[in-house]
């Protein structure tokens, strides 16, 4: 049976990005919405309800519009917005996150993509989290640098026209009160906000995130290699992974952090480096931004809805 698939929002970058990766699917049908109707209610609604998984890369408030749209008991949806990333109603769509989370995406009608930035932040504080190693009480805060594409389309005309003069380190959300924090703060099962602070280079994708741990408050102190073995055995848990854990090294620098690492698949890897004698630890999460940070992740989703290999149409 051939799924029909309709990307609401096929012109933007994450939409461009989710199509070039289904082109030359034989199980699939994308259908497609004239350039001149992308803005008409009644042609959306009508592909929405045609199809079989409804893929939306629209603002929030376009994407709330889109599921209301859906009058029938059978479009399933995966949303990269913000729009339902905390609604209970919702399946979170960082398969990795735990083990039984891909299941729950297979199964589930209404799936909210992760955002790119949180899935770092995720990925390595939450297994630890899980294994009791830090309390859900622990101050954490979070930085990191991405591409400009993660930016949007705004974004990404600023940073073409400045070419050569374009900022090459620039810190934002400096409120602390980035649209990403609450679905942080909840699926790393943290009591409170942790202090995030992103920064975009100047290059179009990728990203290099970093979780600075401060460890000698703890009554148990772990040691780096301890912190390590609590990452590696979470993810050697989960079936079809896209995340590796490097091998624990005592290094001062390595050029597999560079932040385009990744870029075109949709892989994800994270190290674990420290100094026990400090107590202190950093956990790097390096991923491609459009990849398992947005059109990789929505196409990873989608298979495990359709119940294909969770590999196709994905570069790892």
């Amino acid at each position: 049976m051939v799924a029909k698939i309709f990307i609401d929002g096929e012109a933007g970058t994450t939409g461009l990005q989710i199509r070039e990766r289904l082109a030359g699917r034989r199980d699939l049908e994308v259908l497609s919405i004239a350039a001149d109707k992308r803005k008409d209610q009644d042609e959306r609604k009508r592909l929405l309800n045609a199809a079989d998984v409804a893929i939306l890369c629209l603002p929030d408030d376009a994407a709330k519009q889109s599921v209301s749209l859906i009058e029938n008991d059978s479009t399933r949806v995966i949303d990269a917005s913000t729009a339902f990333r905390v609604d209970p109603n919702w399946v979170y769509g960082f398969a990795e996150m735990d083990k039984g989370q891909s299941d729950a995406i297979a199964n589930a009608r209404f799936v909210a993509n992760p955002g790119c930035w949180p899935q770092g932040l995720i990925g390595t504080v939450r297994p630890l989290i899980d294994a009791g190693i830090l309390p859900t009480s622990h101050p954490v805060s979070y930085n990191g640098i991405s591409g400009y594409t993660g930016g949007g389309k705004q974004m990404i005309a600023e940073y073409e026209a400045a070419s050569e003069g374009a900022s090459h380190f620039m810190p934002y959300g400096l409120t602390f009160q980035h649209k990403h924090v609450p679905e942080m703060t909840r699926y790393t099962k943290l009591d409170s906000a942790p202090l995030f602070v992103p920064s975009v280079g100047d290059f179009a994708q990728g990203m290099t995130t970093f979780v600075p741990l401060q460890l000698g408050q703890l009554g148990k102190v772990p040691s780096g290699k301890e912190l390590h073995a609590a990452i590696a055995d979470h993810y050697a848990g989960i079936k079809d992974s896209f995340v590796t854990v490097a091998p624990y090294q005592e290094i001062a620098k390595t050029p597999v952090l560079d932040p385009q690492v990744h870029n075109d698949t949709n892989t994800m890897t994270l190290h674990v480096f420290a100094n026990d004698a400090r107590a202190q630890a950093v956990l790097v999460a390096v991923y491609d931004n459009l990849g398992k940070g947005a059109s990789g992740a929505a196409v990873q989703n989608l298979n495990l809805m359709l119940g294909v290999s969770a590999r196709e149409s994905l570069a790892a």
